[in-house]
C-alpha cells in the first residue's frame, strides 16, 4: 500500500503539489514526523499532562513544521463536505467590500453552501488567529480579501489542504486560486487621467492599509514622472488616515493637505468614504470643484453617481469577484481542477463632474 510522504516544507511547489493531489496534513503525518505512535499525538495535543516534556516537545515541533491544525469536526459527520465556505475581509464597517460578500453568498447559496464571514482587521490584523479557528473547523474553501502576507498563515493554507481563493489583489505566485486586479495600475491609470485633464500639482489622501499604500506609491511615481508636482517635491504629496476610512477623516485630511499644498489642484483618495468627505470639506471651504480642485475616489458606491458633483471614480466589479471566487471553490470542492488559477477582472475609472 502506497504511504503519503511528507511535503518539503522548505519548497512551496513541492508543497502545493501535494496539497492538491494528496490532500491535508493529518494527524498520522505529525505523528510519523515526531516519532510516536498517532495515539500518542493525539494525546500530547488534546491532553498535553499525559504525556512526557520530550514527547510534547517533539510533537509540537512537528506542528510547527508542518502548519498542522486538528480537526474539529473528524467523527462528527459522516460526509467531508461541511457545506461551508468561510470569507475573511479587513472590515464589516467599510461598505467597498459588500458587493464581493453579496454576489460570493448568493452565489455558494445557488449550490447549498453557506458563507461564514471573519473579520481580520487592517492594523495588528488578527489574520492567523482568525484562519487557525476557520481552518479548525474544515470548511470547504476559504475566501481572503488581498494576498496572504503571513508566512504562518501561508504555510498552514498550504498544509490544510483547503481550496483558497485570494481577491481583491494581484500576484504571480497565490496560494491556490487568485480573482483581482493590479492596485499599482490603478495607481498609474489615475496619473495618466488627471494628467491628460491639465492636472500639474496632485495629491493623494490614503487609508493606512497596505493596498491603498500601494496604489499611492504607484500615483505618486507616474505623477512624479509626468511632472505633476513642484521641482522642490521628491514625492506626491499625501496624508494618511486610519483605515477603515471615513467621510470625517476625509474632511480633517483636506484641510492639512490644504494647509500643507495650497496649490494642490487634483486628490486622488483611496476610498469613496474620503472623497465624500473632501467633496464636503471643499464645499465648505468654498473650494470649486472640479475648477480647482478635481476629486477622485475608488470603489464606485452607490452614493457616487447621486453627489454634487457626482464623483469620479476607480470601478472594481466586486459581483464578478465574488462570482469567481464561488466558481473556484465549487469547482475544487466537486474534485474538478482549475486549469486557469489566476483571474485578472480588470477596472476602470468612471468619469464623472468631480473631475
Amino acid at each position: 500500500m502506497a504511504t503519503k510522504s511528507l511535503p518539503d516544507q522548505t519548497e512551496e511547489p513541492r508543497e502545493r503539489r501535494g496539497r492538491r493531489s494528496g490532500g491535508g496534513i493529518t494527524l498520522r503525518d505529525v505523528a510519523k514526523l515526531a516519532g510516536v505512535a498517532p495515539i500518542t499525538a493525539s494525546r500530547a495535543l488534546n491532553t498535553p499532562d499525559a504525556v512526557s516534556p520530550e514527547v510534547l516537545r517533539k510533537v509540537k515541533d512537528a506542528v510547527e513544521r508542518t502548519g498542522y491544525v486538528p480537526n474539529m469536526l473528524a467523527g462528527g459527520l459522516a460526509s467531508s463536505k461541511s457545506r461551508l465556505v468561510a470569507a475573511v475581509v479587513p472590515t464589516i464597517a467599510g461598505p467597498v467590500f459588500l458587493e464581493t460578500v453579496q454576489s460570493l453568498t448568493e452565489a455558494l447559496a445557488e449550490r447549498g453552501y453557506q458563507l461564514m464571514l471573519g473579520q481580520s482587521g487592517y492594523r495588528d490584523s488578527r489574520e492567523d488567529a482568525l484562519l487557525e479557528a476557520i481552518i479548525g473547523r474544515r470548511p470547504d474553501g476559504v475566501v481572503l480579501t488581498g494576498i496572504m502576507r503571513s508566512a504562518d498563515g501561508r504555510r498552514r493554507l498550504l498544509a490544510s489542504g483547503i481550496p483558497v481563493v485570494e481577491t481583491w489583489d494581484l500576484t504571480p505566485t497565490p496560494i491556490d486560486m487568485l480573482v483581482g486586479f493590479s492596485h499599482e495600475k490603478i495607481g498609474v491609470a489615475v496619473a495618466d487621467f488627471l494628467h491628460r485633464r491639465g492636472k500639474r500639482c496632485v495629491a493623494s489622501i490614503n487609508g493606512n492599509d497596505e493596498r491603498a499604500i500601494r496604489r499611492h506609491q504607484a500615483f505618486s511615481d507616474a505623477a512624479m514622472s509626468l511632472g505633476m508636482c513642484n521641482e522642490d517635491q521628491s514625492t506626491v504629496p499625501a496624508v494618511v488616515v486610519p483605515a477603515p476610512t471615513t467621510l470625517g477623516s476625509g474632511r480633517s485630511a483636506l484641510r492639512e493637505l490644504m494647509e500643507r499644498q495650497p496649490a494642490v489642484d487634483a486628490v486622488f483618495c483611496s476610498s469613496d468614504l474620503i472623497a465624500l468627505g473632501v467633496l464636503t470639506e471643499a464645499q465648505a471651504s468654498g473650494i470649486k470643484v472640479p475648477e480647482q480642485l478635481a476629486v477622485i475616489g475608488f470603489g464606485d458606491l452607490s452614493f457616487a453617481r447621486d453627489l454634487h458633483p457626482a464623483l469620479t471614480t476607480v470601478r472594481i466589479d466586486g459581483t464578478s469577484i465574488g462570482r469567481k471566487a464561488a466558481q473556484f471553490i465549487i469547482s475544487r470542492a466537486d474534485g474538478q481542477a482549475v486549469l486557469d488559477p489566476i483571474h485578472d477582472i480588470g477596472f476602470s475609472i468612471v468619469e464623472r463632474d468631480s473631475a
